[in-house]
């Protein structure tokens, strides 16, 4: 169960810094290792497909060295989605931690 309440924070986090940078999945696997997420291959490559699949991603390949490199960017949607998401993560933090 903790597992998918991870994955939705791993898919904002994913939506964030595509929103800053373009990503490509082995990058953003590393800087969630930072944050304490142990997400693999499997894990990853499919919330970027998904997220793809659901606008707000676009991707486009680059070769890099004789091997073609995915790079994702957020769409306006996925842009979109992120206001909001920082709108209720806001709120809904503010509610948790400042519990009286």
């Amino acid at each position: 169960m903790l597992r998918e309440f991870f994955l939705g924070f791993i898919r904002i986090h994913i939506l964030y810094h595509a929103s800053k940078n373009p990503i490509y999945g082995a990058e953003i696997m590393q800087e969630l290792m930072t944050h304490g997420y142990g997400a693999s291959p499997g894990t990853i490559y499919p919330i970027l497909h998904s997220l793809e699949e659901e606008g707000y991603l676009k991707s486009r390949g680059i070769n890099v060295s004789g091997r073609l490199r995915r790079y994702y960017e957020i769409t306006k949607t996925g842009t979109g989605i992120l206001e909001e998401s920082k709108t209720r993560i806001k709120e809904l933090v503010d509610e948790v931690l400042n519990e009286q």
